[in-house]
């Protein structure tokens, strides 16, 4: 039996919800961390990269709350225009890998933060750095031509580079250069990632943005062709605690503890399906 955990991107308040589903699971004592196949996209890197270190989850949870993290950041990035930018990924009439080509030339285009000096600061912002000695996958989309890449410990990609690239979101940071390519947000792929979990027969997809793309997150599983699966998403508390700004560091808080509330309200129908 072959278990996949798939998680999806989010900006800063999806890795404090993710964050607290995991832990607020592992208190009702169903762990997720056992998967033998982690995928993670964006938010969702940085949350599989933890798991599957082993890091302590509790200790994670404590830290999303704690006054520097809510006072820390900015808010001034304009997540709007990069919104408005993926909107193209939602028009049926286009082509999804051409969709993703469109965003791609506005993530090239976009005056950002320089690629050097992002990478530098994602650098401690990770708390894991080395690949675990685990099968974690980290989705990115290549500028040029919108292919979606996965990224793992035989790629020879640094960690911490395969998680800045996944986490490039197009408009608030620069593209990362990996072997003379360019690649962004793991996200633009519009979906969670979960038909890249093909072969495990058990899985479970952890999707703060569900509400973007449910349809194309739905198919994905069932693309992926396991006997038993399970989507959760954020509910209508969990959206209200986001807030409007998925990247407002004064979020953490409320949404990390809008997901421990639901990992103990789902510890039964993740039971009966992991």
């Amino acid at each position: 039996m072959t278990k996949a955990l798939v998680l999806g991107g989010g900006g800063v308040t999806g890795i404090a919800w993710h964050l607290g589903i995991l832990c607020g699971l592992q208190r009702a004592g169903v762990p997720l961390g056992d998967a033998d196949t982690i995928i993670g996209t964006s938010a969702g890197s940085v949350v599989g990269a933890i798991l599957a270190a082993g890091a302590d989850l509790e200790a994670a949870v404590d830290f999303q709350q704690q006054d520097q993290v809510r006072a820390g950041g900015s808010r001034s990035r304009d997540t709007g225009a990069a919104m408005a930018a993926m909107a193209v990924l939602a028009d049926p009439s286009v082509p999804p890998r051409e969709a993703r080509a469109r965003v791609g030339q506005f993530a090239l285009a976009a005056t950002t933060l320089d690629e050097q000096a992002y990478l530098a600061r994602m650098q401690p912002l990770l708390p894991v750095h080395e690949w675990p000695d685990r099968d974690l996958r980290v989705l990115v989309v290549d500028t040029a031509d919108g292919e979606d890449v996965l990224l793992g410990a035989a790629s020879g990609v640094p960690l911490v580079k395969a998680i800045s690239a996944s986490c490039a979101v197009p408009g608030l940071m620069p593209p990362v250069t990996i072997d003379g390519r360019r690649f962004m947000d793991g996200g633009v792929r519009f979906g969670a990632g979960a038909d890249l979990a093909a072969g495990a027969e058990r899985l479970v997809v952890i999707a703060p943005l569900a509400w973007l793309g449910r349809d194309r997150i739905v198919a994905e599983m069932a693309a992926s062709g396991a006997a038993k699966t399970l989507l959760i998403e954020p509910d209508a508390a969990a959206l209200e605690a986001f807030g409007r700004d998925f990247m407002d560091p004064a979020a953490r808080p409320a949404s990390v503890r809008a997901g421990l509330r639901q990992g103990a309200d789902l510890a039964e129908a993740v039971r009966a399906v992991w």
